[in-house]
């Protein structure tokens, strides 16, 4: 039977695959829109089982936040072809809409939500691998509440943050906008020296005692100075204990105190792509 133009539109704007592959599923499925999406679908899982191995270290990275709760998503990629396509970007927006509307709490949730009336989110990404022609995989999703969640998008959106704190209100959410990107810029390792790992703490009292050896530094004074190199550690990469980037001469801890009393962050997430 004959496929028209508008056939082909439709199923293209319902899938997003090409004109050619939309018409080509089409005629397959001799004019069943439906059918077509099925066949558009197999197209994407087959896609999908024979790129499985392939590496995706390219993709997107979208934060968005509600007032009490933060969303943030990264969609992998193989090629940076692919992932500056504003059709893929759209649809990366798409599961992250999803997510903000039904508050998907984790990536596994999110992944069985409802994208649309016929396939989950997982369903959906497996039809979009037949489209783009590449694996594509969800690797990480979180999301964030507290009394404000701010999100801080980077350009090129290769690198997002969210910022969870304790309170609301426009100076909370200003604040928080500054220490969203500080630790986009930074890269802390935990909130506090509280959140550092013990293998963390171990190596860097290791490096620094042997430093101080070489130094030529007796073994008594190579513990102390190894002590005050982890205390030096501990404020460069520890988020509230990190100068602000705006003021040097505050902490982040003291930042937020001195916009409003007891203002702090309670969690922090950086995702990156680099």
């Amino acid at each position: 039977m004959a496929i028209t133009a508008s056939q082909v539109n439709e199923l293209r704007k319902m899938t997003g695959a090409g004109m050619m592959d939309c018409k080509n599923a089409l005629v397959e499925a001799n004019g069943d829109t439906e059918a077509a999406v099925d066949i558009l679908r197999k197209k994407g899982q087959k896609v999908a089982a024979k790129r499985g191995d392939n590496e995706a270290k390219e993709g997107v990275i979208f934060a968005e936040g509600q007032g009490g709760k933060g969303f943030i998503l990264q969609l992998n990629c193989e090629t940076d072809f692919v992932a500056k396509n504003d059709d893929f970007r759209n649809f990366v927006q798409s599961l992250l809409d999803v997510a903000v509307k039904n508050e998907a709490t984790s990536r596994e949730v999110l992944l069985g939500m409802k994208y649309d009336d016929k396939l989950t989110v997982e369903e959906k990404i497996t039809e979009q691998v037949g489209v783009v022609g590449e694996k594509l995989d969800l690797s990480n999703y979180v999301m964030l509440t507290a009394q404000e969640v701010v999100a801080y998008n980077h350009p090129g959106n290769q690198l997002a943050t969210l910022v969870a704190l304790n309170k609301s209100g426009e100076n909370a959410v200003e604040a928080g906008k500054q220490v969203a990107m500080q630790v986009a810029a930074m890269n802390p390792i935990s909130l506090n020296k509280d959140g550092v790992d013990q293998d963390t703490i171990n190596r860097e009292l290791e490096v620094g005692k042997d430093l101080a050896i070489q130094e030529g530094k007796p073994a008594e004074m190579a513990e102390k100075i190894a002590q005050g190199r982890l205390s030096k550690f501990f404020k460069e990469n520890t988020l509230l204990s990190q100068p602000f980037v705006r003021d040097n001469k505050l902490t982040i801890e003291q930042f937020l105190n001195s916009t409003e009393s007891g203002l702090t962050v309670t969690e922090f997430k950086r995702f990156s792509l680099s």
